[in-house]
This record gives structure tokens, sequence and C-alpha cells, in this order.
């Protein structure tokens, strides 16, 4: 199967309506009837019957699994859903088109160049650097790019970035949680930190020492970096073992390089607890395969129900979500190995909500919608989480839950334990 543009319509027997360039949101006619009653023009992407959503996402390579999984959460939602009804009283399948980047900057923006004219917005898609990469073109043709798996503030600015929102909690709030658990834990701790040499491992970085900053009880022994395309980290865990720090943070989001590096550790007998970014912090995916010992005490920070944790085995929100997942999403997975399964069908049920509200069929009127919802639990979202997307410089989501990993999922850490 070619797996750069598989595409999946929630349309049954119909096929999707390429619009021209030409009718983009600024107000020339997009040639859909959207427009009603002498209404606004409809946007590219959107007609009377349906609108199609693009997602530019790592479908192949070493992040090939969490990238699959912000496809498959999206269209196991709308395939669950059927059609929906939108503000202006029409319903509409949503369309779901997915176009592989392979974590690959300049192929995210040649995946957003070739498919921005038949695409109403873009969302859901995973990676710092691959959403970066065509941020300025959809600013410059004001085409919406919402609801990513990015933690970088700059798609939380409204002043800079009209167009974008990100959806899952900026790198510095995750960062600061774990910092205030250590901080508050009255242990002396000292801490050892890896991060990724970009805005990404930066942003960890700068919310954990400022959550630490002033802590008498915490020291930071040793910091290091390493890129994004090395395929080994052997090297710097080897001098931060040495160290033999309490604490290890791993600002990582290289799925291979976080298995490697619990390997290594343990190969070194260095036995630290570990903070894990909430992308790369997957019990079934990272911490089994990478046989992670749960007694030394691996943290991250979650806002989803964990479907493979015991506490949620009778949850209604996950018995609906595995069922709709098993029955929709075959093209990309069918097992939510990772978190972005439950983000990308938060971030369905999201969409639906500025769906209901849009008055216009255009991209402006999605924007307002969309930049109007407070107080929103999405299913599979944690008691104490919400969906608040009215707060400038904050993502959709911004309140996270700091977990320990207990041997099957994770449970809710109100203290820190060594």
């Amino acid at each position: 199967m070619d797996m750069r543009s598989r595409a999946l319509g929630i349309v049954a027997g119909g096929a999707i309506l390429a619009l021209a360039l030409g009718g983009c949101a600024r107000g020339a006619d997009g040639g859909g009837t959207g427009g009603g009653d002498g209404g606004s023009a409809a946007s590219p992407g959107i007609t009377d019957d349906t609108i199609t959503l693009g997602v530019t996402t790592p479908l192949s390579g070493a992040t090939a699994g969490p990238g699959n999984c912000t496809v498959a959460g999206l269209v196991a939602y709308f395939g669950e859903t059927g059609p929906v009804e939108f503000g202006d009283g029409k319903t509409r399948e949503v369309v779901i088109e997915a176009f592989d980047d392979a974590y690959d900057p300049q192929k995210a923006l040649s995946n957003f160049q070739q498919n921005q004219a038949d695409v109403f917005a873009f969302t859901s898609g995973l990676g710092t650097p691959t959403n970066r990469a065509y941020r300025e073109a959809a600013i410059e043709e004001e085409v919406p790019q919402v609801l990513v798996m990015t933690g970088d503030p700059l798609f939380s600015d409204r002043t800079e970035s009209p167009w974008q929102l990100g959806f899952v909690p900026i790198y510095q709030n995750e960062g600061e949680a774990f910092g205030e658990l250590l901080a508050s834990s009255g242990e002396d701790l000292t801490v050892a930190i890896l991060s990724q040499n970009d805005d990404y491992g930066a942003g960890y970085v700068e919310g954990f020492k400022t959550a630490v900053e002033g802590a008498d009880n915490i020291e930071i022994v040793k910091e290091l970096t390493y890129e994004a395309t090395d395929t080994s980290v052997d090297a710097q865990l080897t001098e931060l073992a040495a160290t033999d720090a309490d604490v290890f943070f791993n600002a990582m989001s290289i799925t291979p390089l976080v298995i490697s590096s619990i390997e290594k550790a343990r190969e070194l007998d260095w036995e630290p607890s570990w903070f894990l970014p909430s992308n790369t912090s997957s019990p079934v995916a990272i911490l089994g395969p990478a046989g992670a010992d749960p007694e030394h005490g691996y943290y991250s920070v979650s806002f989803a129900k964990a479907p493979q944790s015991p506490a949620f085995a009778e949850d209604e929100d996950v018995k609906t979500f595995l069922a709709a997942l098993e029955e929709h999403s075959g093209d990309y997975t069918t097992t939510p190995d990772f978190p972005h399964c439950m983000w990308s069908w938060m971030v369905g049920a999201t969409l639906q909500e500025a769906f209901a509200a849009m008055e216009e069929p255009t991209r402006e009127s999605f924007m307002e919608a969309l930049q109007g919802i407070s107080g929103f639990t999405a299913p599979l979202m944690l008691e104490g989480t919400s969906i608040d997307t009215t707060q400038d410089g904050q993502p959709a989501v911004s309140t996270v839950v700091v977990q320990r990993y207990n041997g099957q999922g994770y449970a809710e850490a109100e203290t820190f334990e060594d």
C-alpha cells in the first residue's frame, strides 16, 4: 500500500470533490454549494454534503507508531459518529485524507502545498519540525492548521499565528508539572538531563527548570543533548550514568531511542527514576519492550485515559473508543499503543464542537467557532482536565496529571517516590 497518500473517506460510495485553488478563504467563489442562502462563498474543501480534513504526519519511519495513531483516532471518531450537523444547518460527512511526511519537514511542506486546494483544514498531525515547516505557508494562504500534536508554544500565539492552534499541552507545561512534583517531595535529589537539541527538548527543560528554580532540594548535575537524526545516544547515557543521578529527565521524542536509553541504563547499572514526555511514554510500545522495571519509578504526564490500564477496563468511553478503532481504523492501527490514538479521538470530538458552532461554511467561521470552546470535557479525558481554546498563548489542552508506571499502565502520582 502507498503509505504516502493513504486516504480514508467516511463517505459511503462517494467521491471526494476537489475544489479549485481560486476559491480560497479570502472571498473568491469557491465553486462549492455551501454558501447557502446568499451567505459567504464556501471555502475550499467544504460543500453542502462533505468537509475534507488533511493530516500530514509520519506514517512511515521511526515515528510511524505515534504518527499512525494521529490518524487512527480521528478516522475512528468520525466513522463512529457518521454525518455531523453543522451550525449552518447542513449535515456533512467528514472526509479524512492522510499524507505521509515520515517526520521530514520538506515532505510536510510538500504535502501542504500539493493538497491545500482540496482540504478545508489541516489537523492532528504529529511533530514540531514538520508542523513548523508549513506554518508560514498556512498563514499566508489562510488555511487552518489546528489541533496539531506539537507542544510548540508558537502554535498557540493568536497574534503571530491566527490560523493555528496546538492541541497537546506545551512542552513547558509538561516539564513544569514534573519539576513541581520533585520540588514538593522534600527529598534531596540530583537530576541528569538529556534533551533533543531543538525547541522540543528546550521547551521541556525550560519548564522543568522554572519549576525547580529556588528549590534547595533539587540539584541538576549534568545536561546533555542529542540530535533528532541520531541513531544512538549510548555515549550520552554513559556520561550521564557516571553522575549516578537520582532522577533522569529524558526529553526525547524518538521512540527507538527511548527504548535503547532504558536498555543502556540497565546495562550500565544505573537505576534512576525517569521522567518521559507524554508522547514517548507508552507502556505497551516503549516501557514493555524495553523491559522497564516499575520499581525504578517511571513518570510521565497525561490527560487521556489509558485503555491498557485496569482502572479503565470497564470505562464506557474506553469501550466505545476501542470498538470504533477496531471497526474503522484498520488502515492505520486498531491497537492504541501510543497516546496519540486517544488524542486524535479527542481532536475529532473538539472539531465536532466547532462544526456545530460554524454559522457559515468558511475557514473564518470555523476558526471563530474553534477558538470559542471552553470547559469541554472530550471523551477519554482524565478527571481534572478539559478543552479550552479561549486562552491566548495556550493550546486546547493545558492541564496534565503526573502519573507513575505500575507495570501495566499509569496511575496518578500524588507524590514523588524514588
